[in-house]
């Protein structure tokens, strides 16, 4: 921002991806509304318990960190990360739901000038031919005239205390050259490891699914 200040983060899913993010954004000083639909989440994780044993217990009372599963607070943040799951249903096939329902979520609480980031596991094109038309029509703007879209998959490994979201490569992608920069901006501002500035979106969603067949 312009005037010195910290960009107001929202995370959209508290799970084992989400909350590390969530917290690692606070920890750096971002006004961070952390949103997940289920109010029990919200509840233990403002009592400092977190099931997935992701994060500390510290990490969870730092000041700007605000737990909440009201969207209507989403309004004030001007970057909104998407960390929801993307199960694969009866068929072995993705199933888009949380990930469209976040859009959903997000869309009439988007302003002129946000930035709308998806983390979850999406194939090729996803993001731009499924989310963005969430997007616009339950926002009543425009992607590329009024807010951007990006992508940046999730590399989170379960468990894994070593590499943590701040110590593992990030790949951004955007809907404009400009919003990739401010992407790469962001993330590297509390992530140590290096961050790569994928072509496209395609090319990053891509990757994503390259890195999980390789798992």
């Amino acid at each position: 921002m312009a005037d010195g200040k910290k960009t107001p983060i929202s995370v959209i899913g508290l799970g084992y991806v989400g909350l590390p993010v969530a917290t690692a954004f606070a920890a750096a000083g971002f006004p961070v509304t952390a949103f997940d639909i289920d109010p029990g989440r919200i509840d233990e994780l403002r009592a400092g318990r977190d099931r997935t044993r992701s994060v500390e217990p510290a990490a969870l009372a730092v000041p700007g960190l605000h737990f909440t599963d009201d969207a209507e607070e989403l309004r004030a943040a001007e970057v909104h990360i998407v960390a929801v799951p993307t199960p694969v249903d009866a068929a072995r096939q993705p199933d888009l739901g949380p990930f469209l329902g976040a859009a959903r979520v997000v869309a009439p609480r988007l302003k002129p000038g946000a930035i709308v980031v998806f983390e979850s596991t999406v194939f090729p094109g996803a993001t731009e031919d499924c989310a963005v038309p969430v997007l616009e029509a339950g926002s009543g703007l425009r992607c590329g005239v009024d807010f951007a879209v990006g992508y940046s998959p999730e590399r989170i490994n379960p468990g894994d205390p070593v590499r943590r979201f701040e110590t593992i490569a990030k790949v951004v992608s955007a809907s404009s050259p400009e919003a990739r920069d401010r992407l790469a901006a962001l993330y590297g501002a509390v992530i140590t490891a290096p961050v790569h500035r994928a072509p496209s979106i395609r090319v990053a969603e891509a990757a994503k699914v390259i890195e999980n067949t390789q798992r």
